[in-house]
């Protein structure tokens, strides 16, 4: 948990770092840039600003229960409380998983039991029926089992 959080700062860091490279830069070549470019970048600036107020808002917002939590899902944010931890979710999520592996086995299982009546059906007309030997041994004899059949 401690590494973690060191990354994060460290990550936190090297952002501001780079952030005040670019103002020192961009502060250092604004008097020779064409007012165009100057009135874009100024707008994105303020876009920026207004995202950076709106996401520092939304984090003091976030002041949650104790046993809530956030749940992130791309640029949509849902509050689920009182759910249990989020570990709770991530052995959910193998739900689908098994599932679908017991689904595979049932029918795997359905495919196996019909091919064994199949061949207890052919068994049973050919133990059944009145046929001499020698018909067992003809190659036609099963085309003509399976045209019984149907």
């Amino acid at each position: 948990m401690m590494n973690k959080q060191q990354n994060s700062d460290f990550s936190q860091e090297l952002e501001a770092r780079f952030g005040l490279y670019v103002v020192a830069g961009l502060a250092e070549h604004s008097q020779t840039m064409p007012h165009d470019i100057s009135e874009r970048l100024r707008f994105a600036r303020e876009q920026a600003l207004c995202k950076a107020q709106h996401a520092r808002s939304a984090q003091a917002a976030l002041k949650l229960a104790p046993g809530s939590f956030v749940v992130r899902s791309g640029n949509a944010l849902a509050m689920a409380g009182g759910l249990g931890s989020p570990r709770w979710f991530k052995l959910a999520s193998f739900l689908p998983m098994l599932l679908l592996v017991i689904g595979i086995l049932l029918i795997q299982n359905g495919q196996l039991y019909e091919q064994i009546k199949a061949a207890a059906e052919i068994d049973t007309a050919l133990l059944s029926g009145k046929l001499p030997l020698a018909a067992y041994s003809d190659p036609g004899f099963s085309e003509f089992l399976s045209d019984e059949q149907e």
